[in-house]
């Protein structure tokens, strides 16, 4: 009779206790890799704010002088946007805002909106141009007062906070230059507070 038990009996194939820990050692590497470069997500979302709202002012300024007519920047704090439009003044001086066309905008304006889009967790802050949220660029791109006069504009600024950073954007007056600066912090006079 043949006999039914073999010299090699086969085992079924299991994982070592070392190629266990192999694997779960590499895995937390590739996790502890990945997981900082999520929290940054953030931070590069607030850089993308920042870098849109000195492209989009660039471009009105451009716009304005190579169409040779007036363009605004209207920034609304309250719903975290802004409209980059053409200034229309009527005989009477009146002046309206138009928005400009843009492909991919609210209806095809030229409206930016923090609150969608690439940009979540971005925050605009007291928008300031002449006392007022409304920045304009004359025929030649200088910034003026406003719409109908000639008189130039003084220094305007807006702010972008999130992420635990918080960026002044400056408008020069004459050249209309921007300039970007991170600041400590928004300018609501809790600084004062906490040195006192």
């Amino acid at each position: 009779m043949p006999n039914l038990k073999s010299a090699n009996p086969i085992r079924p194939r299991a994982y070592t206790l070392v190629e266990m820990l192999l694997v779960i050692i590499i895995l937390g590497i590739a996790g502890a890799l990945v997981v900082p470069h999520t929290g940054q997500a953030q931070v590069l979302r607030v850089h993308a704010a920042v870098r849109t709202v000195v492209a989009d002012l660039t471009f009105a300024q451009t716009d304005a002088l190579a169409y040779q007519q007036r363009r605004a920047v209207i920034f609304d704090q309250e719903s975290n946007s802004y409209t980059v439009a053409e200034v229309v003044v009527s005989g009477g001086g009146d002046v309206t805002f138009l928005p400009l066309y843009k492909s991919g905008g609210m209806d095809g304006e030229f409206i930016v909106d923090f609150d969608t889009g690439g940009f979540n967790g971005s925050r605009m802050w007291y928008p300031d141009f002449e006392g007022g949220d409304v920045l304009i660029f004359d025929e030649i791109g200088a910034p003026v007062a406003d719409g109908a006069g000639d008189e130039p504009a003084g220094l305007g600024s807006v702010y972008i906070e999130g992420s635990g950073s918080v960026f002044r954007i400056d408008v020069l007056p004459y050249t209309g230059q921007v300039r970007v600066e991170k600041v400590d912090a928004l300018p609501d006079g809790d600084e004062d507070e906490d040195e006192g």
